[in-house]
């Protein structure tokens, strides 16, 4: 072949192999990580892939892509390098930040794992960061005029509960109780896989500081209220609007804490002796209305699923980022599946464990990834959220443990 001529390209196949993630904190100053850095959240779980993974040469990560939704102070300054330094990668690693809002973790897996199904990379490390108590949503952000005075969306696209209230007024048949019984639930299956040990072994335990009670060490979620009962849902405010139907029980909450995981392509995971927890299939982003930002996942659901030849019946396990019940029951209604199905959110969700924008996707990721390593009878799992200003991701992933794969 001569050096004028192209090398034949063809596309490799994308596998996760290991993810981790903080325990996510309460945002605000008394959350556990009100005097830690974000970027030594990130840090934790740059170190902690590593340590899980020794059979990985440090040099062999190509690409460290990390997600940060407000990308300012200890979010900012390109995250994704300057993390990867901090960890101790060598210096030869590059990164970059990513943002896609809620989606932010989730679009870097995807797009590293298009680098690497293309060639351009043979292992990364993708994940996401939000520190809200030290970043709320929206801090810095001047909307240009032209947003407003021009009505290209609605006002209330700009805050994220009135979105889920639109979506109410939208879908009158999502009403408060049901998502109020969806949030209980949530929570109770939280509390059930904690007591399990189905949630805790992805944790990587952070060193926190106080200047009042000194130093800790952050193990588990502090979010939860595995206490919560329908009545005490009842008697919640409505924030969002006057006699509403969003509150901060049916909902998730403003939250602190980071993920990442490892990617790599299938050969070189065989070839350095990886695990495979799960392979990439296919995914899809879509835009709808910024005011109703929660109906984002059935569209990109949707195209998904047609650009990879399956159907929903072919899921058999969804991990449905939980931002509002709202969102979730409607994902659920236009997909025809009952709101207490076994196969949604087995171990819980976002309004138990908590939201921090921006990380959340790798949170799913990881969690079906564990559970399809206990359901060889589940072949496709699919992880999907809404995504401010009017957005979907979907992302679908194959088990490798599938008992259709045993010889």
């Amino acid at each position: 072949m001569s050096s004028t001529e192209r090398r034949p390209r063809s596309l490799r196949e994308v596998v996760f192999v290991d993810g981790v993630r903080t325990p996510f904190g309460k945002a605000g100053p008394k959350g556990i990580y009100a005097e830690t850095r974000a970027d030594d959240l990130v840090v934790r779980c740059i170190r902690e892939l590593m340590r899980r993974n020794p059979a990985l040469p440090a040099d062999r990560v190509d690409e460290v892509a990390i997600a940060a939704t407000t990308q300012i102070g200890d979010q900012g300054l390109t995250i994704g390098r300057t993390a990867a330094l901090l960890a101790g990668l060598p210096k030869s690693v590059p990164g970059y930040a990513i943002d896609r809002m809620c989606a932010g973790a989730m679009t870097a897996v995807t797009t590293t794992a298009s680098g690497i199904a293309f060639g351009a990379y043979d292992v990364a490390i993708a994940g996401g960061v939000e520190h809200m108590g030290h970043h709320p949503m929206g801090e810095g952000v001047d909307p240009n005029p032209r947003i407003v005075s021009e009505k290209l969306v609605d006002p209330s696209a700009l805050v994220m509960g009135s979105t889920a209230e639109n979506l109410h007024d939208r879908f009158p048949h999502l009403t408060k109780e049901r998502c109020d019984a969806f949030a209980l639930a949530s929570q109770h299956k939280y509390a059930k896989a904690v007591a399990n040990g189905k949630i805790g072994p992805e944790l990587v335990p952070v060193a926190t500081r106080s200047a009042e009670q000194g130093w800790g060490l952050a193990t588990v979620d502090e979010p939860p209220r595995p206490n919560t009962t329908l009545e005490g849902l009842g008697t919640l405010k409505t924030p969002f609007r006057p006699h509403g139907n969003v509150t901060a029980g049916n909902a998730a909450g403003l939250n602190d804490g980071a993920t990442g995981c490892l990617l790599a392509a299938e050969e070189v995971a065989e070839e350095l002796g990886l695990d495979v927890g799960m392979r990439l299939v296919g995914y899809g982003f879509a835009g709808v209305e910024p005011e109703v930002m929660g109906i984002g996942p059935v569209p990109s659901t949707e195209k998904a699923l047609a650009r990879t030849g399956l159907s929903i019946s072919d899921i058999g396990l969804f991990e449905l980022n939980e931002a509002f019940a709202v969102q979730v029951l409607a994902f659920l209604d236009h997909f025809g599946i009952a709101d207490d199905d076994e196969r949604v959110n087995p171990w819980g969700g976002a309004i138990a464990v908590g939201h921090p924008l921006a990380s959340s996707g790798v949170r799913l990721m990881t969690q079906l990834s564990r559970q399809f390593a206990e359901r060889p009878d589940v072949r496709y799992g699919l992880t999907a959220m809404c995504v401010g200003l009017g957005m979907g991701a979907t992302v679908i992933w194959e088990n490798p443990n599938w008992e259709g794969f045993q010889k």
